[in-house]
């Protein structure tokens, strides 16, 4: 299953949605909103992982990339719906603690 993903923008807030595989053959296709997100300097941004299927360490490195980033500009990520696999990677990495899972 390819990537689907949706941003939603509620005041400061942005909801980024990820459903399927989040992956080495489909990360790049969610740079560019990652890039959109940097820039404007949102204040908060929840990615939002309850319909994803499958994460790998490409996926991981672009959720991480846009915290270090986000945190750089005075913004706060948090990760929320993790479940199966994409929770037990986030777990092994120890990526739980820091996004609060």
């Amino acid at each position: 299953m390819p990537l689907k993903f949706e941003r939603t923008d509620n005041g400061d807030e942005t909801t980024l949605s990820l459903e399927g595989r989040l992956d080495v053959s489909t990360a790049n296709e969610i740079k560019p909103t990652v890039e959109q997100l940097v820039a404007e300097k949102r204040a908060k941004v929840i990615v939002d992982l309850a319909g994803l299927d499958l994460i790998d360490q490409s996926g991981v490195a672009v959720i991480v990339g846009l915290y270090k980033r986000m945190r750089a500009t005075g913004g706060q990520v948090k990760v929320s719906g993790a479940r199966d696999q994409p929770l037990a990677i986030f777990k092994l990495l120890r990526m739980d603690r820091v996004f609060g899972l």
